[in-house]
């Protein structure tokens, strides 16, 4: 008498094994955002809880708590609401709101205004915090301070003027990573800067105030000059992509681009009066 073996396509007790085939991450040409919701979770920084990145109508981005709250008891301003992908401010008329994480993150002294339901959520969220650090599962970040740098000669984060606009880079020029997704659904590690394409040049300009700002003292910056660039190439460091990718408009991208329209009074320790041929600065934990 032998031993009943099951196939190889049954498990142990003969069920029918049906392997799910793998489908690759698509973002429909109609979508208003190029990002894929897989990957846009993360982990706030001060309280350890997770957060989900969404871009805003103005393409900047902004992190909500990733469940929704009766719209009832969160004060108007406080309300979000999502459509296609982009979060929009205010409610959708729906008896649900998604909130904006940092009124509710206890590591931050929210200015928005609160209710007595997203204060028991602040306390909530603070225990679960000191939870956290206590078991060793969160250590919150440490404070940043700007000193003297000159191994890479560049500003870790450069002004960069493009498409008729100044925008604040989240690395350096040489370390900026495409953000689109390979065929293995992993983030490009192609870098923006491409040696064998036209590239920018370093400059001095008047530092130019926003809309609704008054008057800044009259002084130059420097910043990483694209505008003489063709328009395609200007788009390409815009959506921030590698040339591959750049040439294929299909592609999803996988986080996204790093890019904040600067401000000089939000971004002023960013402001670099000389070229970035004398020592820039670099931010290390105090």
């Amino acid at each position: 008498m032998h031993p009943h073996t099951a196939s190889l396509r049954c498990h142990w007790d003969s069920a029918p094994h049906t392997a799910r085939p793998q489908r690759s991450l698509r973002v429909t040409t109609t979508s208003p955002t190029r990002l894929l919701r897989t990957g846009q979770s993360d982990r706030c920084h001060g309280c350890g809880h997770r957060i989900d990145w969404y871009q805003r109508s103005d393409q900047r981005l902004i992190a909500l708590h990733p469940t929704e709250l009766d719209a009832s008891q969160v004060p108007p301003p406080a309300r979000w609401h999502l459509s296609g992908g982009i979060a929009h401010p205010r409610g959708d008329g729906s008896p649900w709101c998604r909130i904006p994480h940092r009124t509710l993150c206890p590591a931050h002294a929210s200015t928005d205004p609160t209710s007595r339901h997203i204060e028991s959520l602040r306390r909530h969220l603070a225990v679960r915090t000191r939870r956290l650090i206590d078991t060793g599962r969160f250590t919150p970040a440490p404070p940043t301070v700007c000193e003297p740098h000159a191994d890479r000669g560049q500003p870790p984060r450069p002004v960069v003027q493009l498409l008729l606009g100044r925008y604040l880079a989240d690395a350096a020029l040489e370390d900026l990573q495409c953000v689109a997704q390979t065929r293995q659904r992993t983030r490009c590690p192609q870098r923006v800067l491409h040696p064998t394409l036209p590239q920018g040049a370093w400059t001095l300009l008047p530092v130019s105030p926003q809309r609704g700002q008054l008057a800044l003292p009259a002084k130059l910056m420097a910043l990483y000059d694209l505008s003489r660039l063709p328009y395609a190439e200007q788009l390409r460091w815009r959506t921030q992509r590698c040339p591959a990718h750049a040439a294929a408009p299909g592609a999803a991208d996988l986080t996204p681009a790093g890019w904040q329209v600067f401000d000089p009074l939000l971004h002023a320790a960013h402001l670099h009066t000389r070229l970035p041929h004398t020592p820039s600065t670099q931010c290390r934990p105090e």
